[in-house]
């Protein structure tokens, strides 16, 4: 059985006395070695977590333990085990990026040399402007670096929040082959957020998030094979108005953007493709493509909206 290097309990927050719940009671763990996903929308309660997580705010109640210390009564030596990339970049922006990296590794006791194999693939491709200044860095230069100095003292765990927001699809994926090689060659316990809901693949396990609770956790696969309902792509030549139309037809149960279509959750026992095709033409629609589709992680947690 694999360890939990996080195990969290029951976590409730709030903002303004109480007025703004951020945590609802979410209870999850995270397995050594793991690459655990939390995915959900802006405003989803992803960055409290962390910020819980890390130590930089206390919830009001429950639990959390990290690398087998209380978030609250071990704070100090938590901060030793954990690295922590926030999803605004934060390092010093008028330090070079050779600076940076230095001074990080100085706040934790170490050097750069001491543990230069951590990072050695990343920063090869950011060394070539070492002298440069962090805030004249291109955002995908500024994730390599930022994930560099998280990095630098051997850290146990890593908490990873939306890193690849703003960020070029190009970097996007260099970064997630990144983290996949920190887990296969050091065995790094990973914990990311994103509201992107196709980097879900990215990940042994996910765990969907929406105002301040958990919808599910299992894996990827697990998570799609579980998906029961008859879904569509539907597209024609008026896009906007299709969507209102949709869902105004009987037999289709729900109905979102998804890409250059819209997908459609349909009762395949009142509609068929064909019918529905006869009644968008009679409402003024032309060029009408529909097909039955497989869902994906974002078909999935439109699932499970209430």
């Amino acid at each position: 059985m694999v360890m939990a290097i996080v195990s969290v309990e029951n976590l409730k927050m709030s903002y303004g006395k109480g007025r703004v719940q951020a945590l609802k009671g979410v209870s999850f763990d995270v397995g050594e070695g793991e690459i655990f996903g939390l995915i959900g929308p802006d405003g989803a309660g992803k960055t409290s977590l962390f910020r819980v997580l890390t130590t930089l705010l206390l919830a009001d109640s429950g639990t959390a333990v990290v690398d087998g210390m209380d978030v609250v009564k071990d704070y100090k030596k938590i901060r030793q085990h954990i690295g922590y990339m926030p999803g605004r970049f934060s390092l010093y922006q008028d330090l070079t990026v050779e600076e940076n990296l230095s001074f990080f590794a100085t706040v934790f006791n170490t050097t750069i040399e001491e543990n230069y194999h951590l990072v050695e693939d990343i920063y090869r491709q950011i060394e070539p402007f070492k002298k440069r200044k962090a805030g004249k860095l291109s955002g995908g230069m500024k994730q390599k670096l930022a994930l560099s100095c998280a990095l630098i003292h051997a850290p146990h765990v890593l908490f990873l929040d939306e890193p690849t927001t703003g960020v070029d699809p190009v970097s996007r994926k260099e970064f997630w082959e990144m983290l996949q090689k920190l887990k296969k060659n050091f065995k790094l316990s990973i914990v990311v957020s994103t509201p992107y809901m196709d980097e879900a693949v990215q990940c042994d396990r996910i765990a969907f998030i929406q105002e301040g609770q958990l919808l599910t956790i299992d894996t990827p696969e697990n998570i799609i094979r579980a998906y029961t309902r008859t879904l569509w792509a539907v597209r024609s030549d008026k896009m906007h108005r299709l969507l209102t139309d949709l869902r105004g037809i009987t037999g289709v149960n729900t109905a979102f953007a998804f890409g250059e279509n819209h997908h459609a959750t349909v009762d395949s026992s009142v509609l068929t493709i064909e019918s529905l095709r006869e009644q968008l033409v009679v409402i003024g629609h032309h060029n009408i493509v529909i097909e039955a589709v497989k869902p994906t992680t974002e078909d999935c947690f439109m699932n499970l909206q209430k």
